[in-house]
């Protein structure tokens, strides 16, 4: 179940689209050197007032590329990087891996997945009906989000397209993914 980083974005000002970057930088237990979400305590707009000095569970956010090419197929072209992700993936499926495995990006860098995005109404702002289409629901009737994960910094390290991701899963039973 390895993959690829395909692209890697950043942002110093609370912005929903990140540029594209050669290479980002995590740092341990704040996220990716230089964006307006990295911290150790809560950063997230949204979040600031009603948690104020929570633990920043959303230091990484990463996307599945294959969203991206879902998203274009429904007619919604989307660059990476331009719904807030830092870092797009290709090959692995995000969505289905538990809390707590990790993701080994290039030689030293890796994080721990801590939940879901939640998708947010500023997606429509990039273009009208954007949220809706990365939601959908299961067969039970469950919402299911497809806007990618978060994640905290376990070891920090430069992250670059091209570089490789390894996958290693929790020890512990698999707990899905819920919005943090």
């Amino acid at each position: 179940m390895d993959g690829v980083v395909a692209s890697v974005s950043s942002s110093a000002t609370h912005t929903m689209s990140k540029a594209a970057r050669a290479s980002i930088r995590l740092l341990l237990g704040l996220g990716v050197e230089g964006d307006a979400h990295a911290g150790a305590t809560v950063q997230h707009r949204s979040r600031l007032n009603r948690t104020p000095g929570a633990p920043n569970l959303r230091q990484v956010h990463l996307l599945h590329a294959e969203l991206h090419d879902e998203l274009a197929a429904a007619g919604f072209a989307v660059t990476p990087g331009e719904i807030g992700e830092n870092v797009t993936t290709r090959g692995i499926d995000l969505l289905a891996l538990s809390v707590g495995t990790r993701l080994r990006l290039g030689e030293d860098a890796v994080v721990e997945l801590t939940g879901l995005r939640n998708p947010c109404a500023q997606l429509d702002g990039l273009r009208p009906g954007l949220m809706a289409a990365t939601l959908e629901r299961d067969a039970t009737g469950q919402v299911v989000r497809k806007a990618g994960v978060m994640a905290i910094v376990v070891a920090g390290g430069d992250v670059r397209p091209g570089d490789a991701i390894a996958v290693q899963f929790p020890a512990a039973a698999h707990r899905p993914l819920e919005p943090v």
